[in-house]
């Protein structure tokens, strides 16, 4: 019942008007090339969403590598302190901004194939500047991470993502970037 339920709110999010946020990613590498678009769920998770559309708007997300890829579950990005195209890519993934972390906003909204949710540390107030987006369910992750969005087009971008190795999905080499990343409301 619970399952009917979560799948019940998450298809109410995706038939509803189109959310206040939208953001929009152009990637460029690889094994992507195209634009991801992203209705950002504003009343699910505010303070996540506006973070989030604040660093898009200062241009932070612009050069930033998808650097932990896991074939099957998702594509984390966003590290705009460490993650940038050119940089260290050893510590991608490590950073944050310069930004206060947030405190969690759970919701009910469960971890379908185009989720996108907030990274964290153990510590589940840590989120900070880095999201992922999922390639496949990943319930375990349900009313353990923020969900801040789901993508509304391109997924077929999203699939070609350059995978990374091993458990960690450290990206190998060259990864995919965010060239451009913009916010329209």
């Amino acid at each position: 019942m619970r399952k009917l339920a979560l799948s019940a709110a998450f298809a109410a999010l995706l038939a509803g008007p189109a959310l206040a946020t939208e953001l929009t990613i152009e990637v460029a590498g690889e094994g992507a090339n195209g634009t991801i678009v992203i209705d950002m769920a504003d009343d699910v998770a505010p303070q996540h969403v506006a973070q989030i559309a604040k660093l898009a708007k200062e241009g932070a997300y612009d050069g930033v590598v998808f650097h932990r890829v896991i074939d099957g579950f998702m594509a984390q990005t966003g590290d705009v302190q460490y993650g940038k195209l050119g940089g260290d890519m050893r510590r991608a993934g490590m950073g944050g901004s310069d930004l206060p972390d947030l405190k969690a906003e759970f919701s009910d909204l469960p971890f379908e194939r185009g989720v996108v949710g907030m990274a964290r540390s153990q510590n589940p107030d840590s989120a900070n500047s880095q999201f992922f987006i999922m390639f496949a369910p990943g319930y375990f992750l349900n009313g353990q991470y923020t969900v801040v969005g789901h993508v509304v087009k391109g997924m077929d971008v999203v699939d070609k993502i350059k995978r990374g190795q091993g458990q960690n999905g450290a990206v190998i080499g060259k990864p995919d970037v965010m060239t451009k990343v913009t916010v329209s409301e």
